[in-house]
């Protein structure tokens, strides 16, 4: 008979095997636990790697302006590019950083002095004031002459800031800015942002700079307000103004007089007198009256409320272009530097008008004569906009410092705009004949304003 068993080395044999059950349990766990987390570590790094990489603002929503600067400058090769469009190919060559460079003015300034040998760096925000694709148009024209344009805002400090750093611009054409007079009525603060605080941020940070830049800047003929003597002369007063953009464009003339006065900048500014022309504003008249025209729509035609016409001096964009180069080269040097005047510095303004003021009323004959269609006139009293009835210019001074001079009539400039529209837009006046010999009708001649 075999004995019984041992009882006391049976308990014994089975607690160790539950003990080294759980120890190896609890490797296992451990280990399990380990991978798991590191599991887990990898997986949130490839989605944080993932957001950054495609949605790289989401951290910055509450930072537009730093986001701004992040998103425009790009490291080495962003800078390779900024100095490979800014450097010039003449000698003695100016660097210019052109702001508003995707606008009106601001592109064909740029392209001119691109062909004559200039640096040319553009700076746009590319806003929505008027349709955007006209813009990203002329910057894809401006690419085609290899001229950079860098998208940011005046109001981004670190972008200018940068962009001084990187090129050491001999001068400035500030052209940017929210234009139009009526809608300031819809959007006033628009206006105070772009006109008077982008001003003063860009003076801000050319005051630093070392050497200062030379600027040369747009203001308006809409300075003279509720000025009655005419032609409009620098000597007028401009106190008056009759519109809020009318009154940032002035108080653009006395904050230049500060920086001028305290920091040396050579301030130059330009009161331009309605310009028109090849890939214009759609907010101008002529420009938005050419396409209800074409489509049949009727078009409104102010009179004063003494039943007079109202009448501007309407400018072709080449003449202003050549008043704007005439300005930077006949622009001295700032006088300061590190933000310290070391002696006094030049501060001018220039009225760039055609000198012809046209009634309104012509222009749309002119047009009509064009197009090959009848305008639907709605002839209406003007009303109380910041519109002012009459502008016309003396460029006297401009002609005595400069050589200013223009030579394009109301009619054969509104003729160059027509080609440029039907072409751009791909539509096709009734008179082609006329449009493509350029020939003259009874109703073509002169014409000039802001």
């Amino acid at each position: 008979m075999a004995p019984p068993p041992d009882m006391a080395k049976t308990a014994k044999l089975e607690r160790y095997n539950s003990y080294i059950r759980r120890v190896n349990s609890t490797k296992l766990l451990n280990a399990s636990s380990k991978l798991l987390f590191r599991a887990t570590l990898l997986i949130a790094l490839v989605l944080v790697l993932f957001f950054t990489l495609n949605y790289p603002t989401l951290s910055s929503d509450h930072l537009p302006l730093r986001r701004s600067f992040l998103s425009s400058v790009g490291g080495a090769a962003w800078e390779k590019r900024v100095r490979h469009s800014s450097t010039p190919r003449r000698p003695n060559g100016f660097s210019v950083l052109v702001t508003g460079a995707a606008g009106f003015v601001g592109s064909h300034c740029s392209l001119a002095l691109k062909k004559r040998g200039d640096g040319v760096l553009g700076l746009d925000n590319f806003n929505d004031y008027y349709d955007p694709s006209l813009k990203r148009a002329r910057q894809s024209l401006l690419q085609k002459h290899q001229i950079f344009i860098v998208e940011g805002d005046l109001n981004d400090g670190p972008l200018l800031t940068k962009l001084f750093d990187v090129v050491p611009f001999t001068h400035v054409l500030h052209l940017a800015a929210q234009a139009g007079v009526r809608y300031a009525m819809q959007n006033p603060q628009s206006y105070v942002a772009s006109n008077i605080a982008g001003f003063v941020s860009l003076l801000e940070v050319a005051k630093n700079a070392n050497p200062q830049p030379a600027i040369v800047w747009a203001s308006s003929s809409s300075v003279y307000g509720l000025n009655t003597e005419n032609p409009f002369s620098e000597l007028h007063r401009t106190d008056r103004p009759a519109s809020l953009y009318a009154a940032t464009k002035k108080a653009g003339e006395e904050i230049a007089h500060t920086y001028n006065h305290i920091y040396g900048l050579s301030l130059t500014g330009l009161r331009f007198f309605t310009v028109y022309g090849p890939w214009g504003r759609p907010d101008m008249a002529y420009f938005f009256f050419t396409k209800d025209i074409l489509q049949g729509k009727p078009i409104d035609v102010y009179r004063t409320h003494d039943e007079r016409e109202v009448a501007r001096d309407f400018t072709y964009i080449d003449d202003v272009v050549r008043g704007c180069l005439g300005a930077l080269d006949t622009a001295e040097k700032s006088t300061g530097s590190g933000g310290k005047k070391k002696a006094p510095a030049q501060l001018r303004v220039y009225n760039l008008g055609n000198t012809s003021p046209v009634p309104v009323g012509r222009l749309v004959t002119i047009l009509e004569a064009l197009l090959g269609a009848k305008a639907k006139r709605h002839v209406i009293t003007m009303p109380s906009n910041g519109d002012v009835p009459f502008t016309h210019a003396n460029v006297s001074q401009a002609w005595r410092d400069f050589g200013y001079k223009p030579t394009t009539d109301l009619a054969t400039g509104l003729r160059k705009f027509v080609k440029w529209y039907v072409g751009y837009y791909g539509v096709q006046p009734r008179a082609k004949k006329e449009l493509r010999l350029g020939t003259t009708t009874s109703t073509d001649r002169p014409g000039e304003s802001d």
